[in-house]
């Protein structure tokens, strides 16, 4: 686990702000991570933190939620059910180009002479400012700034102010405006700070050999720019449409030239001493599945006439007002601690700028922010990233579960082709297909079924949307039901017990296992969630139960055998060790030697063969832990604190969504320095590249367990069944932790002090209620008065962290000792550090 247990930016670049991430020197050693940390993006459109004027970068990147192309996949050896279609995210046409010359004198921002520069995204106005004075060779000083933003509230929209200004010494200033499409076109001013070729590593995108977008459309016309093509094997379209508008005192003047792949607006300008060049340019993106890309030509030139009558003023203050109600619904307060407060606001707007305009598609695992997996949607945005949506923007949420609805009819036959009933999801997708080529750490998690179905039934929970079930999202629990039925066995020894095997957990450490502890628990869940909904909607709504029935053929006696599978679900447990088994076979495993691995060969997964990690007891990720989470009411403390205390050492964290969750179990069960050291580690998870990823683009799924650890983890909320309780974990030396959650239409402030937690209605129904729990006493809020509950410490206290020796040197049932080690001949260490055995 990669620890920040120190605040690990350096400040005097990037500045404290709490409502703002500020850089005031630029780097060119680290722009890959920076292109991440301060692009912008709304959840549809997303524009990576490159420098305007276009030369250098690591990856100059504008991504488009689902806009793919597909590829087939080639196996090196075939087997039937195998994924068939790779999926990844196209590179859109780049219409962030500006590029800049003074007396034909290049800004190249990493060979100029700067000598003034701050970058500021900022967290309230939605906006990435930058202000660079530029010397030039001949000693002329240029003043530069720039506004760059995606809409929240137009969706297609992006706008970029740019302005220049002499300083002290009249010039010939030229400005060149673009579109290139990057994606197939040559940048031939590129000059070659580009991502290095590095070892294998499966977490970066797929690149392309042959061209990906078909020109189909170009149109020119008065300061307006029009691109469109379309997909070769995908076939979904795209256009680009930009508009320029240039205000000056100075004489100029302008001329435009389009082809296939580049349209540029150039102005040519008698630039004065201290008279101000400001270039507006919208931007418009519109994609489609089957429009003809000159339909969606037209739909930019609506865009962009809709932004021209409103004016770029305009735009910035309707994406403040958005922006405000964004805070208003979802900001955490940290009192006393400004560094980690920046952290968290910088994680939340991250959480903004993925979902808040999907509109119906899903959130990828990078968001819009960078190309990191391909573009794919995992289970990540139902288990890390839904909660926040489902108790701070319920209609974003639903928009979320809708993307999945849509996608039955493709799980459904993928269910079929792997010889199940029901309908089993893709375990990484972006058009509904399969298309992860690694069967064993891919489509055998098949508990992303169980995870969809539990993001459903806590959307329905945190919302009372009962009518969403009735128009067809129980389908989802039904399908999922039926699956997981099929998928499983009946054995029986004294009493009849129900087994799911072949399958692999959230761990992909390990692989294709029996009786996942994770898997069993959530597929209990899953098949219980499913009779109930099928029997409350008999009762509640009669007519949508008769179509429901018509719909799927449901029988009141294959209800009854969810709900029989689920009481008899086998929960594995070991009585000599006193824990939770991952899976059968997890505890005949030895113990990998984390604490004696070098750190040059982390992660494991980068280093060693799948085969050499899967023999050994060691974890890429959370599992059992996560299901102490999700599932908590159905574990004692007892076995928290002893599964947490055995797993916790064995896991690597190789993976960015372990961390929160790590941080969560280890609050709850009184580890609270631990707890604190995992929240800040994937608090800056990408602010401080803990990874050496984040020039792949932003981890989503941290950016949303980041608010689960807040609220779920030191806040103490659960919403269990809707049963919504508190049992608060403030870490020592915190003054106070605010948030607000959104339950059944009433927002409500939880505010968390050392001895009490307060509850005050914020906004909602006059007379609503909202009954909670802390600690077990019954509270009911309402808008009348504000509710206080005095705290008696906060939870257990316990010293020190678990380690590995707490766990080697112990014996199994069978009296065998277990014994930790490092496969030492793949990697260079000490004879004495390879043969670690701890006793």
């Amino acid at each position: 686990m990669r620890f920040a247990d120190t605040d690990p930016l350096n400040r005097s670049r990037f500045p404290i702000d709490e409502w703002a991430l500020v850089e005031n020197e630029f780097g060119l050693e680290d722009m890959g991570r920076t292109e991440t940390l301060f692009a912008v993006g709304n959840g549809y459109l997303g524009l990576r933190g490159n420098v305007e004027e276009g030369r250098d970068g690591h990856m100059h990147g504008t991504f488009i939620n689902g806009f793919h192309e597909t590829w087939p996949i080639r196996h090196a050896e075939e087997a039937f059910g195998f994924a068939r279609v790779g999926q990844t995210i196209v590179n859109a046409p780049d219409a962030k180009i500006i590029r800049l010359y003074v007396d034909d004198e290049p800004l190249v921002i990493t060979e100029a002479e700067i000598l003034a520069y701050e970058r500021r995204l900022d967290f309230r106005t939605g906006a990435l400012s930058r202000s660079i004075e530029w010397r030039t060779p001949s000693g002329k000083r240029v003043l530069i700034t720039s506004r760059r933003m995606t809409s929240f509230t137009d969706r297609h929209l992006g706008v970029i102010d740019y302005e220049v200004e002499l300083l002290d010494a009249d010039a010939a200033v030229t400005i060149s405006s673009q579109i290139l499409n990057r994606q197939d076109g040559r940048d031939e001013y590129r000059s070659g700070v580009t991502e290095t070729p590095g070892a294998f590593d499966p977490r970066k995108a797929e690149t392309f050999t042959e061209r990906v977008l078909q020109p189909r459309i170009k149109r020119a016309h008065g300061g307006r720019f029009l691109l469109g093509y379309q997909c070769t094997n995908s076939g979904m379209t795209i256009a680009v449409g930009a508009e320029h508008t240039i205000t000056t005192e100075a004489p100029f003047t302008e001329s435009a030239s389009i082809d296939d792949d580049l349209a540029k607006q150039i102005y040519r300008i008698h630039a004065q001493r201290g008279m101000p060049i400001r270039l507006t340019k919208t931007m418009s993106y519109h994609t489609a599945r089957k429009v003809p890309a000159r339909e969606l030509a037209d739909r930019c030139d609506r865009t962009l006439d809709r932004a021209k009558e409103v004016g770029v003023e305009e735009i910035f203050a309707h994406q403040r007002a958005w922006l405000d109600d964004y805070w208003t619904r979802s900001d955490v307060e940290i009192e006393g601690e400004p560094e980690l407060q920046q952290a968290t606001r910088w994680n939340l707007f991250q959480l903004a700028q993925a979902t808040a305009r999907t509109d119906g598609g899903g959130v990828a695992a990078k968001g819009v922010s960078g190309s990191g997996y391909g573009g794919h949607y995992f289970w990540d945005s139902e288990i890390y990233v839904m909660p926040f949506l489902n108790y701070t923007a319920p209609i974003v949420a639903r928009n979320v579960m809708r993307f999945r609805q849509r996608m039955l009819d493709f799980a459904r036959a993928r269910a079929l082709e792997l010889n199940q009933r029901g309908a089993l999801f893709p375990w990484r997708t972006i058009n509904g297909l399969e298309s992860s080529a690694y069967y064993a750490a891919g489509t055998a998690q098949y508990h992303i079924d169980a995870d969809i179905s539990y993001a459903l039934c806590q959307y329905i929970a945190a919302t009372g949307d009962e009518d969403f079930l009735a128009r067809g999202a129980i389908d989802i629990l039904v399908e999922t039901a039926r699956m997981w039925e099929d998928l499983g066995f009946w054995r029986s020894n004294a009493d009849d017990v129900f087994h799911i095997h072949g399958v692999t957990g959230p761990d992909e450490y390990t692989t294709v296992v029996n009786d996942n502890l994770y898997t069993n628990v959530m597929a209990r869940s899953n098949l219980a969630a499913a009779a109930s909904a099928v029997d409350n909607l008999q009762v509640l709504d009669p007519l949508a139960y008769h179509r429901l029935v018509d719909r799927l053929g449901i029988t009141p006696a294959e209800v009854a055998s969810w709900r029989r599978a689920a009481a008899h679900m086998h929960i594995p447990f070991d009585q000599k060790l006193g824990v939770h088994p991952q899976d059968s076979a997890f505890l005949e495993k030895e113990l990998w030697d984390l604490e004696h691995t070098p750190e040059n060969r982390r992660p494991l997964l980068l280093h060693y063969h799948p085969l050499v990690i899967y023999r050994f007891q060691v974890l890429k990720q959370a599992d059992v832990v996560l299901a102490l989470f999700l599932q908590g009411d159905r574990f004692t403390t007892d076995e928290k604190l002893a599964d947490f205390e055995y797993y916790d050492p064995l896991t690597t964290g190789d993976s960015t969504l372990s961390a929160v969750v790590q941080s969560i179990i280890a609050a709850e069960v009184g580890y609270h320095e631990l707890a604190l050291r995992y929240f800040r580690s994937a608090l800056f998870v990408d602010l401080a590249d803990l990874h050496h990823n984040a020039a792949d683009g932003v981890h989503v799924a941290s950016t949303g367990g980041v608010w689960s650890a807040l609220v779920s983890g030191f806040g103490g909320f659960r919403d269990h069944n809707g049963k919504f309780t508190f049992d608060p974990r403030l870490p020592d030396g915190w003054e106070r932790l605010t948030f607000r959650l959104t339950i059944r239409g009433t927002r409500i402030r939880v505010t968390l002090t050392v001895d009490r937690i307060t509850f005050t209605v914020e906004a909602g129904e006059p007379d609503a209620e909202v009954q909670l729990s802390v600690r077990g006493e019954e509270v009911r809020v309402s808008a009348t008065a504000p509710v206080s509950v005095a705290l008696d410490g906060q939870g257990p206290r316990r010293v020190g962290v678990p380690t590995m020796r707490d766990v080697a040197g112990t014996r199994r049932a069978d009296g065998t000792l277990l014994t930790a080690s490092i496969p030492t001949l793949s990697i260079d260490v000490d004879d004495e550090d390879a043969a670690s055995v701890y006793g």
